[in-house]
């Protein structure tokens, strides 16, 4: 079972909130919205156990499903960033637990499998240490505080090495373009102009293929937009979801 928290008012819809690659429910520290607020890590990651072998976005995508069976939960809103996002679109196209979807700082497929080879190969060779700051340069802008960047740095090397490389193979090969088409849920679609691990370009790319999307952009944040642009974006959710 995956580590969680549920925190919020009893009576308001569940928002669940998935992870980026690499970090926890520190991702969503700051975050206030009035909703009921089911924070997880990933498998691996935070308080979460490691599970040993390889994994697929699929295999992510039901630990999800176990955990809001665990809480007795039917449908929820969901917003996942990076990594969190592909399991979101997963969910919202392959089950009915997903009522509205906000996909931040994603991307359907990855055309650029040289870059994860690469971090792939050192993390085999040399560990987390080896790819820590190019991970985290890329998921912050120059002139986010340094606290920040070295608290989510800490995080990152605390994540369980095997199953950070399952998950990140797993990332290399998904494709779920196809499964655009199949999501019929109201979904708001957040790209950050500074984000060089999910370009502006990948993100309209799922907005594009969407049925019913809207499509922001904001400046001055990179992968991690949810951390620098905190504010900016908890007043697109709360009106998107508090459409629902």
């Amino acid at each position: 079972m995956l580590h969680h928290t549920l925190t919020g008012p009893r009576d308001a819809p569940v928002l669940v909130l998935g992870n980026a690659l690499g970090t926890t429910t520190e991702l969503w520290r700051e975050f206030s919205l009035p909703f009921r607020l089911l924070r997880f890590d990933h498998r691996g990651h935070g308080g979460s156990a490691p599970v040993e072998g390889p994994c697929t976005i699929e295999d992510l995508a039901h630990d999800v499903v176990e955990l809001l069976d665990h809480l007795g939960l039917r449908q929820v809103y969901y917003c996942g960033v990076s990594l969190g996002g592909m399991v979101g679109m997963w969910l919202a196209a392959h089950t009915d637990r997903i009522s509205r979807l906000a996909l931040v700082c994603t991307t359907a497929w990855v055309p650029d499998k040289a870059r994860l080879d690469e971090r792939i190969a050192l993390l085999r060779s040399h560990g987390m240490e080896s790819v820590a700051d190019s991970v985290v340069s890329r998921w912050f802008t120059p002139t986010c505080a340094p606290a920040v960047v070295a608290r989510f740095r800490a995080e990152l090397l605390k994540v369980d090495l095997p199953t950070y490389l399952a998950c990140v193979e797993a990332v290399r090969v998904m494709d779920l373009r196809p499964d655009l088409a199949k999501i019929d849920v109201p979904t708001v679609v957040i790209a950050a102009a500074q984000d060089h691990a999910t370009p502006t370009e990948l993100v309209r790319h799922i907005a594009d293929d969407l049925p019913d999307s809207e499509l922001y952009v904001v400046g001055d944040a990179a992968h991690l937009a949810v951390v620098e642009a905190l504010r900016t974006i908890s007043v697109i959710l709360d009106d998107h979801f508090g459409n629902g």
